[in-house]
């Protein structure tokens, strides 16, 4: 198994401090991967809309950022390589992605899908339960009904403890296990269970991480998933030092 070290506040700042100076050194690189990424929060969106169901906008892109870890990969790979000193271009990176398809990592990707339905499931139960079976003519109508009605805002509150647990199990997950599994090969289930083991060998820093996370990708959701072009790449460098900081693997 690999080692666990605990790690505090100033870890992660180094982290966040090397996950910076990635950008700096190989920008195109995170941007790019950004920008796709806001791109498919967009998409799903205005695929809601298209389907008369933008009611579920607000879950469904609140959902769609629950792949972020999955996301990543390639910003991991890049890190990796700049780290090492291995060769980096668009070639090197998508090959290693590619590569990923007949791996353990693959299975951690099924499993980030998992946690995405049972993330839209719960909606349309509590949707169900509180709010009865009805669909919504606008995204409009369907906050009036949310901030005005008791049953409205007992669907909010409901809906983001829910939301809130399935995230921290998500994070806990896989903070650490798609970097890990990235740069060795091991099984998936050996991956969560590090993964978790970081996060109870250090929950302060690792959930302060976990929050500081969540509320850059929500600010970064307001104006049309724009602010991710910048904070996917952020995110995702930092998590791949943070990771090399929490996880030592055991020598050959």
């Amino acid at each position: 198994m690999p080692q666990v070290r605990k790690i505090n506040g100033n870890d992660v700042i180094d982290a966040l401090a090397a996950g910076l100076a990635d950008i700096r050194r190989a920008p195109v690189y995170g941007l790019t991967i950004g920008a796709l990424f806001a791109a498919g929060g967009l998409f799903v969106v205005l695929s809601a809309a298209a389907l008369e169901m933008s009611y579920l906008s607000y879950p469904a892109a609140a959902g769609f950022v629950l792949i972020g870890p999955f996301a990543a990969v390639g910003l991991y790979e890049v890190s990796r390589r700049l780290e090492s000193g291995d060769e980096l271009s668009w070639k090197t990176v998508l090959g290693t992605i590619w590569a990923q398809k007949g791996r353990e990592l693959s299975w951690m990707a099924f499993v980030v899908l998992f946690i995405q339905i049972m993330w839209m499931y719960q909606v349309r139960l509590l949707l169900a339960l509180f709010l009865g079976f009805r669909s919504f003519a606008s995204f409009d109508e369907f906050l009036t009904q949310v901030i005005t009605t008791p049953e409205g805002l007992m669907f909010l509150a409901v809906g983001h403890v829910v939301g809130a647990i399935l995230s921290l199990l998500l994070f806990s997950l896989t903070v650490v296990s798609f970097p890990l599994l990235l740069e060795d090969d091991r099984d998936f289930i050996t991956a969560m269970i590090t993964s978790v083991r970081a996060v109870v060998t250090s929950p302060v820093p690792m959930i302060g991480w976990a929050i500081v996370v969540t509320a850059v990708l929500i600010v970064s959701m307001v104006p049309a998933f724009l602010g991710l072009i910048l904070t996917l790449p952020i995110l995702g460098h930092t998590t791949w030092h943070l990771y090399k900081k929490c996880v030592v693997l055991p020598e050959e």
